[in-house]
């Protein structure tokens, strides 16, 4: 959402960010990671929905809040990127060093990801 309203001129951020939390429906964001079995690459996804309290943090400028927000808001089928990689290596998909590489927050999904155990063979740290 910051990389939106940054832009435009602080003179008009703003109105940008009203008119953003009034039009905007959704933001997907994927990363490719690379497979463990070294068949290519998979995506993992962040997916925000526009809800009111979503809508309602971007007007009024509490855009680091949006994080907190998507993580409380699985029943809207909202996802966090670091919540999708935790899922992805706890199938077996991906390795532990894949998903730090690209994790939002590399030490904390680290600290979740040791206590996991992989379906499938893969290396943990």
């Amino acid at each position: 959402m910051d990389r939106i309203i940054d832009v435009f001129p602080p003179s008009q951020q703003a109105q940008i960010r009203v008119q953003l939390s009034a039009t905007i429906v959704a933001v997907i964001s994927q990363v490719l990671v690379p497979k463990i079995d070294g068949t290519g690459r998979v995506a993992a996804f962040e997916i925000m929905f526009a809800t009111p309290a979503i809508r309602n943090l971007i007007r009024e400028a509490k855009t680091y809040q949006v994080l907190s927000e998507i993580q409380t808001g699985a029943r809207y089928g909202m996802i966090t990127l670091d919540d999708h990689l935790k899922q992805l290596y706890s199938q077996g998909i991906i390795g532990y060093e894949a998903a730090l590489e690209v994790a939002v927050e590399p030490k904390e999904l680290g600290i979740q990801l040791s206590k996991i155990q992989p379906l499938t063979a893969g290396k943990k740290k």
